[in-house]
């Protein structure tokens, strides 16, 4: 995933600003380089998949459990080597063409083809394990076919009327779109280590099962609840690179703060008195214990700030990118995932067992704090950055 997404950020920005220049030499040559990219990276993933095969029996894991992995990770990497990273080229043109209905159609045709044929082939042909691999891997077809009818659509249309005339050339077009796959692909696994960070702290702690079970809960709640805005980051990229492209760097701050803007309210109005309503429920519905009910209503009540803290920081991601540049969003995550996060997290845990509270509720508070700090920073960058770029 990481991979797939730091090679769509990388090609979309720099077709949304080739398509701002109305440049369309320019988009062609980073099509160009990521058709060379994909033909270097889906071999690679096939070969890792076949490796899995040969190397999960000799995994220390009970043998139903290294069967699955085999069979599971062997036809879903092999698979997706072929559907998923053919996808990229079509689902970036369409999102540079700033048509993300079509992006979330295209995902809903996989989740719906998805789900038809995990029902055949688990209840019908009984395939099992491989049943579902193999219908996740086919049901990627059915966004991969949507989204290149879209993209030809679109692509027609933009030669017909001539909105790219322009032929200027890229003599670094393979750095442009590797210069933001890069830096993407790491900020994404940086991300993706919160969770491995917090279950090994709260592993040491008092009541670890609870409280893992309860950070689960407020985890899967939060990342539910951040889908708005996550989409809101989808659609600023293509927008604020296509104004970049153009010079239009008013039009890219006005639309970074309206987002902003939109998160707040949807952050504070929408998802707060929801949360304030049905913590409670949720917690004693999702959890097995009553321990981890009580450990989860704390944290739930605390998802509207979380939104707020954090949508600060998925929304300059996607204009640093958009302005070509990869690394601010790298330096970001690895100060608040690799300095900021562990540091307040402990001290977090340490405080609120001081004061007789559970230490989920001190590390809720601190990954707020690691959050918002990082976000506060992200964002003076971010204006310092218009700011010089409507100057020079």
């Amino acid at each position: 995933i990481a991979v797939w997404v730091g090679l769509s950020t990388g090609l979309t920005s720099a077709l949304s600003r080739a398509m701002g220049e109305r440049q369309g030499e320019k988009i062609r040559q980073y099509l160009r380089v990521c058709w060379r990219a994909i033909a270097v990276v889906s071999p690679g993933f096939t070969v890792l998949g076949v490796a899995i095969w040969f190397v999960a029996p000799h995994m220390d894991l009970e043998a139903s459990v290294k069967r699955a992995f085999q069979i599971y990770g062997t036809v879903l990497i092999v698979g997706s080597a072929f559907t998923t990273f053919w996808s990229i080229i079509p689902d970036s043109l369409v999102k540079a063409h700033q048509d993300t209905r079509s992006t979330m159609w295209a995902g809903i045709w996989t989740n719906v083809i998805n789900v038809v044929l995990n029902t055949l082939f688990l209840f019908v042909f009984h395939w099992g394990i491989f049943g579902i691999a193999f219908s996740t891997v086919l049901g990627r077809i059915g966004g991969l076919v949507y989204a290149l009818a879209r993209a030809r659509v679109h692509e027609r249309a933009r030669i017909a009327h001539e909105r790219t005339p322009l032929s200027d050339l890229d003599r670094h077009a393979t750095r442009t779109v590797l210069g933001l796959a890069i830096p993407s692909s790491l900020t994404f696994v940086l991300m993706a280590l919160e969770t491995a960070v917090v279950n090994m702290l709260l592993a040491g702690r008092q009541h670890a099962t609870e409280a893992i079970a309860a950070y689960a809960i407020y985890y899967r709640l939060v990342l539910f609840a951040l889908q708005p805005v996550i989409a809101g980051a989808v659609a600023l990229l293509p927008f604020a690179a296509m104004r970049c492209g153009s010079g239009d760097t008013a039009g890219v701050r006005r639309g970074l703060h309206q987002m902003i803007a939109a998160s707040a309210v949807y952050s504070l109005i929408v998802v707060g008195p929801i949360m304030a309503v049905i913590a409670p429920w949720v917690a004693n519905s999702l959890a097995e214990s009553p321990l981890t009910a009580e450990y989860a209503r704390f944290a739930l009540f605390t998802i509207p700030f979380a939104c707020l803290s954090g949508s600060v920081f998925l929304l300059c991601r996607p204009v640093f990118e958009a302005m070509g540049r990869g690394r601010p969003g790298l330096v970001m995550a690895t100060l608040r995932y690799g300095f900021l996060m562990l540091p307040l997290a402990w001290i977090g845990m340490q405080e609120a067992e001081r004061l007789g509270y559970p230490a989920i509720d001190g590390l809720v508070i601190a990954l707020l704090v690691a959050s918002g700090l990082s976000s506060l920073l992200f964002y003076a960058w971010m204006r310092n950055a218009l700011e010089a770029s409507a100057q020079g």
